[in-house]
């Protein structure tokens, strides 16, 4: 598989209406996507479903787009499934951020979809996001559950992100 890619990125504002569209289209991949997942036992704590189209949002049309996706996502899977639990909502929402910052910060700097920006992206949130849930849990082990359960989760995200990203033709 090629690491680079000419596709280009771009950062749409809180002023342009595609940006909510757009959003709104990763929300709701953020939404099927997980209710997928959750069908296999553990489904949510192997692959990682929430976070998948938080990263495309991020990397391809920047961190508004990103982050409005962040947000709602769990929290419209919260209010409509239940799940993820209301208790681990601060946990997915700070590391839903960290994801859009982090993607949003590595795809300024690359201009362009590459497989190592995508995958620099998903190590810093995982990395930042586990320290974070370390800090908010007290659990160092319950930190590191995303790594030790999710890491096929982390694969799809950076492989499946990467691939998504250079091979759907996005309109930006």
């Amino acid at each position: 598989m090629k690491t680079t890619s000419t596709t280009a990125v771009c950062s749409l504002s809180y002023r342009e209406a595609r940006t909510y569209a757009a959003a709104a289209l990763f929300v709701v991949g953020n939404i099927v996507l997980p209710q997928l997942c959750h069908l296999m036992p553990q489904g949510g704590l192997v692959w990682l479903p929430i976070y998948f189209f938080t990263l495309v949002a991020a990397y391809k049309f920047g961190l508004t787009a990103g982050l409005l996706t962040a947000v709602v996502s769990p929290l419209a899977n919260n209010l409509l499934f239940g799940m993820p639990a209301a208790a681990m909502l601060p946990v997915i929402l700070t590391k839903s951020v960290l994801l859009a910052l982090a993607a949003a910060f590595v795809a300024s700097r690359a201009r362009r979809v590459t497989l190592l920006g995508v995958a620099l992206a998903v190590v810093a949130y995982q990395a930042v996001g586990t320290v974070a849930e370390w800090g908010m849990s007290g659990s160092l082990t319950t930190a590191l559950q995303d790594i030790r359960l999710g890491w096929p989760g982390i694969l799809v995200q950076v492989f499946g992100g990467f691939a998504v990203m250079k091979y759907v033709k996005f309109r930006g």
